[in-house]
């Protein structure tokens, strides 16, 4: 049985990645894709767990880094890799690159524990292809704003996310035949256009 395809949105907080997820889903399904669509953190049982104290309980960046990574490991073990392993595309809403756009762009955090963690927790395994979102931090929190309560991410300064953004440009340009940058920018149906055509190009 063919190895199956591991795809994941990228993008600072409000850039949108998450409006389009169920409709790529379904334009994967339509093209005989079994998807498996799962999010970061969280994914398990107890990635979901760890996910509501990363998000909502202060701590400082070592710990918030460890429990990142804890709960992708359950993550993999628990939904990803057997996913993978039966030949299901998995579509993840964030993976390592947030980690290193997050904690180590926009905490500061040490690149170089980041990439010994990420040897440990997942040697090998990134993801086929990557969508990320990019968006100008001030307008990303416009849309924060209108959208719902903000986590403790979210309450973040204009300052946070736009390390956060270059913390992403430094991963995309590390792996550019991973990433495919979507301009965020505009309309939903104009971004999704931009989604589809590139997707399009990339899977068929």
């Amino acid at each position: 049985m063919p190895r199956g395809l591991f795809i994941t949105f990228e993008g600072i907080d409000g850039a949108g990645k998450s409006s389009h997820l169920a409709t790529f889903e379904q334009w994967l399904r339509a093209r005989g894709h079994d998807v498996v669509l799962t999010r970061e953190p969280g994914g398990s049982e107890l990635a979901e767990a760890l996910r509501e104290l990363i998000l909502h309980r202060p701590m400082d960046a070592l710990t918030e880094t460890l429990l990142v990574f804890a709960a992708r490991r359950d993550h993999l073990q628990t939904t990803i890799e057997p996913a993978l392993a039966r030949g299901a595309t998995v579509l993840c809403d964030r993976f390592t690159d947030a980690t290193f756009a997050y904690q180590g762009g926009g905490r500061g955090f040490d690149l170089d524990v980041l990439r010994t963690l990420e040897g440990w927790v997942h040697p090998g395994r990134q993801p086929d292809l990557t969508f990320w979102f990019d968006l100008d931090p001030a307008v990303a929190a416009e849309r924060r704003a209108a959208a719902r309560a903000p986590d403790r991410f979210e309450r973040q300064d204009a300052a946070f996310f736009a390390r956060v953004r270059d913390g992403y440009a430094a991963r995309a340009a590390q792996s550019p035949a991973r990433f495919v940058r979507i301009a965020a920018d505009g309309e939903l149906a104009a971004v999704w256009a931009r989604v589809e055509r590139a997707a399009t190009e990339r899977l068929g």
